[in-house]
Formats: structure tokens, C-alpha cells, sequence
């Protein structure tokens, strides 16, 4: 048996954390067999469906590297199949019109409401038939459920999972206005999609329950169900905003992370390998398997993703580095970087890449490195300023103008000299220093800097202030 599995966001909003996480299962599902992993658009709520939301779906999927095989297909384009089916179903008995009201089935809601049970429609008209005047309204279709006994799943994460059928009432195929409803749309869309394992929330086992018997109905094969826990934030509710459910597109563009990391977390989220913690795209699709998946809710925790972002930043090499922080620089540069910027870029990064825990930071640490001469001094540096001893400041510059090696190892050399001969301490200097070369108090060593920026540019910068 080819495994498939299938993908199947609505475009009503952005691709949040969660559903990235699904995504992931099925991929890894599908590559772990050899199998297709397909991507189905449900956007048969054309009032809600964005472009834009689509767009973040396939955005969200590219940068995590999910790639999808053959066409993408858009439920909104099978109405007509859809409608079909459920015809189908009417003509051999299985299915019934139904001419409720609106004011009806709200009576059926406060009935229920009031005796505190769930609102099931009660299948008035499953042996009616209509008048004359009932004949001239477009009916609903409905489903002719099981009366009695039991719907079992076997899902390969839950185990066994029983319904009473006396829970589940006679669900809607067709709304009053020919419009297929999600649950139809589902079942034939996985049917025609030949999907043989439906891996998904655990919020949809109820869906399971009512898809199997639309299933049933039609004498198909039921695919294999994996629902999986829900992630919670790190208090243990429910994971919402303020936990980090954010799109992914969030965090690629504002919080630097990288897609390689991001994916061995999400990984990690519900599922392990032994003592396993950092996990390549390779080994998890040779490792991964459904059998893994715990049946407790994981916890989103966005600091132990930040650890784990951080340790696959040392992992890359500086020239990919650089080529990954590149959209986060020309946002604030709004101008491509010159070849003698990128190689101080370079010359900085080994000196920072320790002390960041994403894209973004080291962005925010590597700016100053563009500056425009004369470069803006923060007014809490300025007063670094005026309380040093500027003459020293151009005595130092004056040597290192006349150094004829600019590495790390000469600079040292040279400044731990000029401070012996001038019996002062290396922080009498390398503080003002710093300020003049980056105008703030903070920033890697002040020999990196030094080293990062070139002599030249070097010199200038001690040069304007003073």
C-alpha cells in the first residue's frame, strides 16, 4: 500500500504553530515511507478565505522546507463532485431531505440547552414525506446515521476510541442552498485524494466518528486515523497568542528563527527518539513513526526554542550566515550590502555568534558596522566621552595608524603596549574606544571590533569625534 497523507489548512488565517506541527507529522510520515504527502486548500468558506492567508500557508511551508508532491487541491473547485456524492447517497436510501427551519432547529438548541444536554437534531422528517407547500423549499440533505449501538475507531495514537451513535445525530451533506458542508467535503475529498493515513488534531476525533460513517455509507475505505494532542503553552492551558501561537512567518521575519530549528522543535513537540534533542530533516524521517507520539498535550515553550535556535546558529558556517541575515540587514539599511561591509560582516560574526540567540540579534549587534560617518553616539555613551581623556584617544589612533598588521593577535599586541608605556589600564581607553566605533557601551570585544571594521574605516571613526 503507497502512503499518502495530506495537509489540509483553510486559508481564513495564518499558519500558526499548531498547524505547522501537523504539517510536519505528515511529512515526515509520507518521506519515512516513501510514500505522497499532499496539500488540500479547505476554502469552501469563501466569505473568510484570504489571499493573503494563502499565500502565508505557502509562504509558511516553503520556509520550513515541507515540500508537498503533485498539484494543490482547492475543495472549493470540487462543489460539483461534492454535490454528487450526496445525490448519491439520496438515491439509494442512505441520505433524506430535510425542510426544518431556522426557527425550528433554534427551538431544538433552547430544548436542549435547557436540559443540559447537547443540541441533536431529532430526525423529524428522516420518514416523512413533504407537502405540497414543503415542496417548493429547497430542502438540506442529511445523513441517515445508525440508530443504535456504537462507531469504533482504531487510531494508531488514542487507541480505541468508541461513540455512541445515539450521540450523533443525522449530520447535514447538503445545506438548503446546494452548498456541500465540511464533513462531506472531507470524506470524498480523501477518498478521491486516495489518503490512507489522516493525521491530525485531536480536536477532530468527534469529526472522526461522523467521517467514518459517511464512510461506511458509501462502502469506502476508511483511512487510518492519527489524532494527535493539542499543544499547550508552557503554564499547561491552552496555547494562545500570548503563549507564542504565532504565524510561522513571525517568527522567521521578526524573531530571526531558523526553519532548521524550528522544525527539530516542532519535531520534539509530542514525539521522541530516546534522549535524542537535536534531530536532523535526515534522521527524523528515518526515525519517525506514530507509535512515538505521547498522548499528553505538549508545551509550546518559546525559550527552549530560542536555546535550541541558538545552538543551530554555531552549527552554520559564516558564509551561510551571512547569506540568511541579509533580508534582516536591508530592512534597516534598505540598500544591499558592499563586498567590504559583507567581509566585515564576517570578521564580526565568530565574535558574537556566542552571545545570540537568534537572526535577529545578531542583526541588532552587528549594525553598527554600516553606520554612515560620523557615526550617532547614544546620549548614555556620550558621557563615556566626556569624561575620558581624549588625547589618549588620539595618541592610541596614532598607532594603529601606523600598523602595518591588522589581525586580532597585533591589535592586542599594540594597545596592551601603548597602555604599559602609558602606565594605564586596557579599560581607560577601550571603553571610549567602543564608543566612537560603534556610538554605544555595549558590543563584542573592542579588539573585534576594531578587527571587524578595518583600518581604515577604524581610524575615521576615532578620528571624527575628537
Amino acid at each position: 500500500m503507497t502512503i499518502v497523507t495530506r495537509f489540509a489548512p483553510s486559508p481564513t488565517g495564518f499558519l500558526h504553530i499548531g498547524g505547522a506541527r501537523t504539517a510536519l507529522f505528515n511529512w515526515l510520515y509520507a518521506r519515512r515511507h516513501n510514500g505522497k504527502f499532499l496539500l488540500r486548500i479547505e476554502d469552501t468558506d469563501r466569505q473568510r478565505s484570504t489571499k493573503e492567508s494563502l499565500e502565508t500557508i505557502y509562504d509558511g511551508l516553503n520556509w520550513l522546507g515541507l515540500h508537498y508532491d503533485g498539484d494543490v487541491v482547492s475543495q472549493s473547485e470540487r462543489i460539483e463532485r461534492h454535490t454528487e456524492i450526496a445525490q448519491e447517497l439520496l438515491k439509494c436510501g442512505k441520505a433524506y431531505r430535510c425542510w426544518c427551519t431556522p426557527k425550528e432547529l433554534e427551538e431544538m438548541r433552547i430544548k436542549a440547552r435547557s436540559e443540559g444536554r447537547p443540541m441533536l437534531y431529532d430526525r423529524r422528517w428522516r420518514d416523512r414525506e413533504p407537502t405540497d407547500e414543503q415542496k417548493n423549499i429547497s430542502p438540506a440533505i442529511r445523513l441517515k446515521m445508525p440508530l443504535t449501538g456504537t462507531t469504533r475507531i482504531h487510531d494508531l495514537v488514542q487507541g480505541t476510541i468508541e461513540v455512541s451513535n445515539k450521540q450523533l445525530d443525522d449530520m447535514i451533506l447538503l445545506r438548503s442552498d446546494g452548498t456541500p458542508t465540511y464533513m462531506l467535503s472531507v470524506v470524498v475529498d480523501d477518498h478521491d485524494m486516495q489518503i490512507s493515513h489522516i493525521i491530525r488534531g485531536d480536536d477532530h476525533l468527534t469529526n472522526a466518528a461522523r467521517q467514518s460513517q459517511i464512510f461506511n455509507a458509501l462502502d469506502w475505505t476508511i483511512p487510518k486515523y492519527a489524532h494527535v494532542p493539542l499543544l499547550h503553552g508552557a503554564d499547561g492551558t491552552k496555547l494562545s497568542k500570548r503563549h507564542g501561537a504565532l504565524a510561522t512567518k513571525y517568527y522567521s521575519e521578526e524573531m530571526g528563527i531558523l526553519s532548521e530549528a524550528m522544525l527539530n522543535y516542532l519535531l520534539r513537540l509530542g514525539w521522541s527518539h530516546g534522549n535524542e534533542e537535536i534531530i536532523s530533516s535526515e534522521s527524523a524521517i528515518k526515525w519517525f513513526n506514530l507509535e512515538s507520539i505521547g498522548r499528553s498535550s505538549a508545551k509550546f515553550d518559546i525559550e527552549k526554542l530560542m536555546s535550541l535556535n541558538s545552538h543551530y546558529l554555531r552549527e552554520i558556517s559564516t558564509d551561510e550566515l551571512v547569506e540568511r541575515l541579509m533580508p534582516f540587514i536591508s530592512i534597516i539599511l534598505k540598500r544591499p550590502l558592499a563586498d567590504f561591509e559583507i567581509c566585515s560582516l564576517k570578521r564580526l560574526i565568530p565574535s558574537l555568534i556566542l552571545r545570540v540567540n537568534n537572526l535577529l540579534e545578531l542583526t541588532e549587534k552587528s549594525k553598527f558596522l554600516f553606520y554612515s560617518r560620523p557615526i550617532d553616539i547614544e546620549d548614555k555613551a556620550k558621557i563615556v566621552i566626556n569624561k575620558s581623556d581624549l588625547s589618549l584617544i588620539s595618541a592610541v589612533t596614532s598607532e594603529l595608524e601606523k600598523s602595518e598588521v591588522w589581525n586580532l593577535e597585533s591589535l592586542e599586541v599594540l594597545i596592551s603596549k601603548f597602555c604599559k608605556r602609558e602606565g594605564i589600564k586596557i579599560g581607560a581607553i577601550a571603553q571610549p574606544i567602543r564608543v566612537l566605533l560603534t556610538g554605544s557601551k555595549v558590543s563584542s570585544g573592542i579588539f573585534d571590533v576594531l578587527y571587524s571594521l578595518g583600518k581604515d574605516e577604524s581610524i575615521q571613526r576615532l578620528r571624527d569625534k575628537h
